[in-house]
């Protein structure tokens, strides 16, 4: 019989948070089934799962764990794509030699961890992403979403179903206000670093009927090579989507293209426990939308548009979970449930150092039409 317990996050009643949880009891270097089970249960259910004092779990244990959702997977989520050097990815991740489907980010420089030496290790900041920044004085006080997204190469590869976060070294202390810097006002108070998720089913949920009924019937079609193709575009500055000013590269200047390999994907993703609806797009490499009809829009600023539209509420202040890291701390997401963005600005000195995982599914997300319909 399990030791594990499961122990819901609990928010302010003014809070729209209503996923997450911690595990107790996990010895993630030696789950048994029955313990895998409730953590199963508990994923698809809370969407976020939080598990302290990990600070020991190997990399091998760590992938063993995030695996177990799909058996069948064995690939990193991005395949190889993560050594194209004009990928947007390339600069964030490093790969733990032993355990290829590992790897570590973070900031600053470490001179020795898991088989890697003397790296360099660079948060990603939004000014090298948004079309507009913080001005530089404020940027130790300022920060913003980097990017929200779903882990999911999106060209090929299946998104994965779970990713893993673990919490190696954490700078402490500071605390800083993330700016939507939108127009609206818009600001939530966020701890140094932290990772912000908001619920794909909440995201559905706040859209009227009309959208929801949108959403359970459009499908969004991914560029092919999405990380190199946005590689010179920019984000809005609330980290959700692309400005159009035609930076995106030319379909002729990226690697030979597999027209099999390109993504059309339902809008709608849906829980294979609760079978729960989710508005699961990742927004910044949508290229087009193909409607109920058979109608494709294919005009990129309308598709920007459309989806950050019904994607901005769901990223709210309010709707925002921004986990307060601790030395570790591991969180397995719901990769097919929520997104999630990288936040803050570091000073050169404040090391960071974090493991991730997640493997490309041996399976593509159930849409709405697989199942019973959920209005």
């Amino acid at each position: 019989m399990s030791q594990i317990t499961v122990e819901p996050l609990t928010f302010a009643e003014t809070s729209g948070v209503n996923f997450g949880a911690v595990v107790h009891n996990a010895i993630i270097e030696d789950l048994t089934d029955a313990d895998f089970d409730i953590i199963r249960n508990a994923l698809f259910t809370h969407q976020v799962l939080v598990f302290k004092n990990q600070g020991g779990t190997s990399p091998k244990a760590q992938y063993e764990l995030t695996r177990r959702f799909d058996p069948a997977a064995t690939a990193y989520g991005h395949g190889k794509t993560i050594d194209a050097k004009r990928s947007i990815l390339h600069p964030d991740l490093k790969t733990i030699p032993h355990q290829p489907q590992v790897q570590v980010i973070g900031n600053g420089f470490v001179s020795e961890y898991e088989g890697l030496k003397d790296i360099r290790l660079k948060h990603p900041h939004h000014k090298t992403f948004h079309a507009t920044s913080i001005p530089a004085e404020d940027d130790l006080d300022f920060t913003r979403f980097y990017r929200w997204h779903i882990d999911a190469a999106l060209y090929g590869l299946a998104p994965p179903v779970a990713t893993t976060l673990l919490a190696v070294k954490v700078p402490g202390g500071r605390r800083q206000v993330c700016r939507y810097d939108d127009g609206t006002g818009d600001e939530v108070e966020v701890p140094l670093g932290t990772t912000a998720f908001v619920s794909g089913y909440s995201m559905y949920d706040l859209l009227s009927e009309a959208d929801k009924e949108f959403a359970r019937t459009t499908k969004v079609e991914y560029a092919p090579h999405p990380y190199i193709w946005i590689s010179n575009a920019k984000s809005r500055p609330d980290g959700l989507g692309l400005v159009s000013q035609g930076q995106e590269i030319a379909l002729d200047d990226l690697p030979p293209v597999e027209e099999d390999k390109i993504q059309v994907l339902p809008l709608c993703w849906r829980n294979p426990v609760t079978g729960q609806l989710a508005l699961q797009v990742h927004p910044s490499p949508v290229r087009k939308l193909h409607l109920a009809d058979g109608t494709v829009v294919d005009d990129l600023a309308e598709v920007r548009e459309t989806v950050h539209r019904l994607q901005r509420p769901g990223i709210a202040p309010k709707m925002v979970y921004a986990h307060d890291w601790q030395e570790g701390d591991l969180v397995l997401f719901h990769n097919r449930g929520v997104l999630h963005s990288v936040v803050g600005a570091f000073a050169e000195d404040e090391v960071r150092l974090f493991r991730q995982c997640n493997v490309a599914a041996s399976h593509f997300p159930e849409g709405p039409g697989d199942g019973l319909a959920v209005a």
